[in-house]
């Protein structure tokens, strides 16, 4: 079994998010980075208004003119309405009089991410631990990945090693084999509108998925028209197979057009004979493969291969 905890969603209880912008170089000046959460009813755009100005003119992109659901606030500020991904763009807001440039600000939009959701295999006894996670809703902004694990709720954390900074998977090459005490994946989501954390906790054997079977082949056998020979060998990446045996099920079918398919009972053979088969028609098959005790997951499919029983001249 396993499990998944979410840690709450931790946001500034404002219609916008001001703290520690980032600034961008661009065509003169300086232009403040600021973002904002997608759908909120109100944002504003601050302005510091020197003193003897008494109002001030907004533009969008170097526009002036009539802003889209926009309205400007007794101290200068810009307030935008619903807002939604056409309201993206740099601000700038002007003395009104000698057009001078008061600040620059670039509007970025989009959501805080979601909580993870992680998924972790590994392909062999004694193999790394990999784990992946998503999130099912697009953020619109820039969203990076931590990632750690313990052995057990009280453990030492360790890094689970990504391939990049802010990946969205990582390796674990440590594992006790037998351990009783699950391990616990802490994966946490970070992008300027917040953060989010689940933690995934597993044990070994309830992860397992080996690699497909390779090299099946699918040959006749002489003066037999109703079977075909099967051969093929374990996943090259599962390691000790004389101490975890795989088993293996096999999927049939002939291409004729009903896409409709059989299925054999496990096997801890890497070969098989197929029988009751159809003279003289085409028969594609593919082989997946399964921890001997039941532990974890099938493989996927193998790749296919295709055979034709022995016909009599």
């Amino acid at each position: 079994m396993h499990w998944i905890l979410m840690l709450p969603l931790l946001l500034p209880a404002c219609s916008a998010s001001y703290n520690d912008p980032s600034w961008l170089d661009k065509e003169e000046g300086l232009v403040a980075q600021q973002y904002a959460q997608l759908g909120l009813a109100k944002v504003l755009l601050r302005c510091p208004v020197p003193e003897g100005v008494s109002a001030v003119e907004w533009r969008v992109n170097h526009t002036a003119g009539p802003i889209w659901k926009a309205s400007v606030r007794e101290d200068g500020s810009l307030a935008l309405w619903n807002v939604s991904l056409a309201q993206e763009a740099e601000y700038s807001c002007h003395d009104p009089t000698t057009g001078r440039l008061l600040h620059r600000v670039y509007l970025k939009l989009g959501y805080p991410p979601e909580t993870p959701s992680i998924r972790c295999f590994s392909t062999s006894y004694g193999s790394p631990i990999n784990c992946t996670w998503k999130q099912e809703t697009e953020t619109h902004l820039n969203t990076s990945f931590l990632s750690t694990y313990r052995h057990g709720m009280d453990g030492e954390v360790h890094e689970c090693v990504q391939p990049s900074t802010g990946a969205d998977s990582c390796s674990i090459a440590d594992v006790q084999l037998f351990s009783i005490v699950p391990y616990v994946l802490n994966v946490t989501a970070v992008n300027p509108l917040g953060t989010r954390s689940s933690l995934f906790l597993f044990l070994m054997n309830q992860i397992i998925q080996p690699d497909p079977p390779e090299d099946l082949k699918v040959s006749a056998i002489p003066r037999a028209s109703r079977k075909l020979r099967l051969a093929w060998k374990p996943p090259s990446s599962w390691l000790f197979p004389e101490y975890f045996p795989l088993k293996y099920v096999i999927r049939y079918s002939i291409r004729d057009g009903t896409n409709s398919s059989k299925t054999t009972r496990p096997t801890e053979q890497t070969s098989f004979v197929l029988t009751g088969i159809r003279p003289g028609a085409t028969y594609h098959v593919q082989v997946a493969a399964k921890d001997c005790l039941d532990n974890g997951k099938y493989s996927a499919w193998s790749s296919p291969a295709s055979g034709t029983a022995w016909m009599p001249e």
